[in-house]
């Protein structure tokens, strides 16, 4: 499924080198959620990590970066796709030209050694988040990669958020600290956001290694039901990959598909038009 940003764009050709600015950025999230944030633990402060996590991760990527933007699965009315994709901007996963064009080229080249951003014929450690820490410059560099999505570099409002995306975090951290200090912060952005990045982090790896498969294609991709429960939804991998222009990944009445859901209610409030589907003979 998706991608997560890095703070500056890469230099170097295929390689395996680590950016060392990309590893001192997720390192020291990942050393604040763990090591700082205990010391600030409530109850109040995981509900706040969840919320965002829903609604960063569920309604602004899985809904708004994936479903949305990615494969125009379905639409809205203009000023609520801005405030959705706002939402998937927040979830520092990059700008929507980023994520959206590497999500395309997945599709477009899916476990490609070369052509898919996160190929898992390249490892689990590679799709899972190797491909961020190594960025290559054909998905990084902008003036590279920016022509897989001109319908959004052609919108203002989306290029200044890939520019600015990590700049909305303060005054989120600023909203989150009147509303609960530091503990708030520190679970709201920090624990959040490794949370979010590694459960979208799955569908690239997870998702392409275990599971079953309802269609036959070419690819790796598979249903996997955890991942699924993480990512509301996006775990139904197999299905996606047979049908990525549909709106809904859970096929069968069992796979639960939370992000679908919001988009049947968004379409019962006259909201969501043009929402595709699955044939209907079809017979997963």
């Amino acid at each position: 499924m998706t991608s997560t940003p890095m703070p500056t764009a890469p230099t170097g050709g295929h390689s395996s080198a680590l950016n060392w600015t990309n590893v001192g950025f997720f390192g020291a999230f990942h050393a604040i959620a763990l090591l700082v944030a205990p010391w600030f633990f409530s109850w109040s402060a995981i509900g706040v990590a969840l919320l965002l996590h829903w609604l960063f991760g569920g309604i602004g990527i899985c809904l708004g970066y994936h479903r949305m933007l990615s494969h125009r699965s379905f639409r809205v009315p203009q000023w609520l796709e801005y405030v959705i994709v706002t939402l998937g901007a927040l979830a520092i996963q990059g700008g929507p030209t980023f994520w959206v064009s590497g999500h395309r080229q997945h599709h477009a080249h899916t476990e490609h050694l070369e052509k898919d951003p996160y190929s898992a014929r390249r490892g689990f450690w590679w799709s899972h988040m190797h491909w961020i820490l190594s960025p290559q410059p054909e998905f990084f560099d902008a003036n590279r990669y920016q022509k897989f999505a001109p319908d959004l570099t052609r919108n203002a409002y989306y290029r200044w958020l890939d520019r600015n995306f990590l700049l909305l975090q303060v005054p989120l951290g600023l909203v989150l600290y009147a509303l609960g200090g530091w503990s708030f912060v520190l679970y709201g952005i920090f624990v959040r956001s490794i949370l979010l990045w590694h459960s979208t982090w799955f569908v690239n790896s997870a998702s392409h290694q275990w599971g079953y498969r309802t269609f036959e294609s070419d690819d790796g991709a598979q249903n996997l039901w955890w991942v699924s429960l993480l990512t509301y939804g996006e775990g139904w991998h197999n299905n996606h990959h047979a049908y990525p222009h549909v709106a809904k990944s859970g096929f069968r009445w069992w796979e639960v598909d939370v992000t679908w859901w919001a988009i049947a209610l968004l379409q019962k409030l006259g909201l969501a038009k043009k929402v595709a589907m699955y044939p209907p003979n079809l017979q997963p």
